[in-house]
This record gives C-alpha cells, structure tokens and sequence, in this order.
C-alpha cells in the first residue's frame, strides 16, 4: 500500500517531500576529514588531494586525520612508536581467540578478534584500533594456511610489520612501498556506508570499538568492500590476451558487471585507481600480470564506451587494488580484511569527530504502511 491510497497523516505529511531512499544526496554530517568530488574526480583528504598524498607513510596520514580530533595530538614518529607497542598488544590477545575463527570467512574472522577489544580499556583506542587490524589479519591468514602467527616488531612501520607478519620474513622494499600507498590510498573515502554506520554507532556514545566493528560489518557487503577479488577471478577468466575482447563481449551481452569498472559517486576515472595503478606498475615481478590487467582494462573501456555512451563507467579503485595485494601477497579471500586495515584510519577519526559533535544521529522514516481506522477514544 503507498502513501498516494493511504494519505500520511498530518504530523508525517511534511516528510513526504524530503524522502530520499538510499540517503542518496542527504547531507547527514558535516565532517573536515575528507571530500569526494565525484563530477571532477578528486578526493580531498584534510586539504590535500590524494595524489599528493600517495608519497607520503600511512602513520603521516593517520596525524593528518586524527589532528584535532584525539585526545592528545602525535606527530609521525610518535604514532609509529604507538602503533607499534599497540601491535604487541593485540598480539598477546590472540592465543585463546584464534582457535575460534576456524570455520569463519576471513572477515568474519576479522570481527570476531576484534570484539575482543573492550570499549571499557583504558588507553588510545583509536590507536589501538588500527593497530589490531593488521595483527588480526595476518594471524588469520597464517592460521588458514596452517601455519603460527607472528609477533609483531615494534621497530617497524605499519605496512612493514604487516607484510613480515603475513609472510614470516621481512617484505622487500617495493612490496612496503605499494602496501603502504595502498593503505593511505583507501584510509577514508567521504560518508561511505561503513563510515555512515560508524558515525551513528558513535553518536549514541557506544565506543569506539563498537563503532567500528559496525563499520567492519558494513564493508563486509558485497556492494560495499567485497568487489576487489572478483577482479582477478574476471583475469583469470579471460586467461590470455586473445581471449580479452570476446571474453568482455560475451560478459556484457549477458548483462553482467565488469569488475572493476563503475563507481556510485565518482562520473568520471576514480582518482584512487591512478595512485594504485602507479603503485603496482613499480613492482617489477609483477609486471606480466600487470601488462596483460592493462590490456583489459583498455578494451573494457573501449566496450562500455560504445556500449554505454552516455553513462560513464570508468575503472575504480577495485581494479588496482586486486593487482596491488595479489602482488604483495594476500589472498583474494583476505583482500576485505586488508580495505579495513586502511579504512580504520578514516573510521577512527571519523568516530572521533562524531563524539566531538555529541549529537545522537536520528533521522526520520516516511511510513507507508495501512493506518487504523480510527484513533482509540476517537
């Protein structure tokens, strides 16, 4: 039954006018974090575009998002030595949870560790928030493959230690340095729904490890964070470079998405995919892979192009970042694990923000459903 047979009563009717399903266009918060500019292609982080960014450490980015917002202001190197006595923290939680993640998906996993993390602890949770996640991570990848987690080093950076806990040894210098663009690559992204869903976690003063368990389970979605594995099963697919056309061709004919290509927001190329694209193309051992994406990614432009005229669908963020952690050496399967590693820098500040603004998020529904028939006592 719809509004138009069953009129709203009079307290309702104003909101009729301003529905917008999907929030699409809704200003929800007001937030110095990070602005997509999708019409342009941009996305504005703390005033910086993110292509000047991308040089920079994930711990420089992380003082950039917290400034203002933690309780006590760290500049770079404070961070890092945070992080990394936060890793050890979350190390010595493992031993009774892990076993306990066998049978889960990664991210499932992922959540289940990350609930051990109390919103009553004493100390910087935003801090150890990011921490955790890379700790969690790879001791769930390990785990998957039969092998013992690793203890962190506390000497390293993030994405560093992240890679030695993941592989047992210390990762070459190329394979830190694209993790770590990654990581700053993806570290927030505007009012996403994970970060919507950390907000209004945080605005009924949950905590902040409540607020971003909520995000984690909102990025679980397949609409949201779960696109950039299905990039490399597409490749996979296609096999080799004589197949790429018809392979393409076939896959649009029967109506299906090619991973990788399209964005909600962004109208034009996802500046995102650039800085990874630039990212991956300096690992040398990657670089057959990389040529044949490459190959691809023209031609399915070239299709959509003529298939789609005028409905833009350029490559996104999903299409780099598959070739990114492929390289580095995650598993498909973990690639959502490794996005909230990033995210949880833009989760945290954003959790930040919103206690600062001490305000509960509380919008309005429009109902639509039957009304009595008459009021009781009426």
């Amino acid at each position: 039954m719809t509004s138009r047979s069953n009129p709203l009563p009079p307290a309702l009717a104003p909101l009729a006018a301003h529905a917008a399903p999907g929030l699409d266009d809704v200003i929800a918060a007001e937030t110095v974090l990070s602005h997509v500019d999708g019409a342009a292609g941009r996305l504005i982080v703390r005033g910086h575009d993110l292509e000047a960014l991308a040089s920079r450490s994930f711990e420089s980015v992380l003082g950039l998002l917290w400034r203002d917002l933690a309780p006590e202001p760290m500049e770079e190197a404070e961070i890092r030595s945070a992080l990394g006595r936060a890793r050890t923290h979350a190390f010595a939680l493992l031993p009774p949870l892990l076993p306990a993640t066998d049978g889960l998906a990664p991210v499932e996993a992922l959540r289940l560790l990350l609930s051990a993390l109390a919103d009553a602890e004493e100390g910087p949770h935003h801090v150890l928030a990011v921490a955790a996640v890379p700790v969690f991570a790879a001791a769930i990848h390990r785990r998957r493959a039969g092998e013992d987690p690793v203890a962190p080093d506390m000497d390293l950076g993030q994405a560093a230690d992240f890679l030695r806990m993941l592989h047992g040894s210390p990762a070459a210098e190329s394979h830190v340095r694209a993790l770590d663009t990654y990581l700053v690559t993806v570290a927030d992204h505007g009012l996403n729904a994970s970060t919507f869903t950390a907000r209004v976690i945080a605005s009924t003063k949950a905590g902040l490890f409540s607020s971003v368990i909520g995000a984690l389970c909102a990025l679980k979605g397949p609409l949201h964070g779960g696109a950039p594995g299905p990039v490399l099963d597409m490749l996979d697919a296609i096999g080799e470079e004589g197949r790429i056309r018809p392979w393409l061709t076939e896959a649009l004919a029967r109506g299906e998405r090619l991973m990788g290509f399209g964005h909600r927001i962004y109208r034009v190329r996802d500046p995102r995919a650039d800085v990874l694209k630039g990212a991956v193309t300096g690992l040398r051992d990657a670089g057959g892979r990389i040529r044949f994406a490459e190959a691809v990614e023209a031609e399915a432009l070239a299709l959509l192009a003529e298939r789609k005229p005028l409905r833009p669908l350029e490559t996104n963020v999903e299409f780099y970042t598959a070739l990114v952690l492929e390289a580095v050496g995650f598993a498909r399967e973990s690639f959502t694990n490794v996005f909230a590693a990033g995210r949880m820098a833009g989760w945290t500040a954003h959790v930040l923000e919103q206690e600062k603004a001490g305000r509960l998020i509380r919008p309005q529904s429009r109902y639509v459903g039957p009304m009595p028939a008459s009021r009781p006592g009426a």
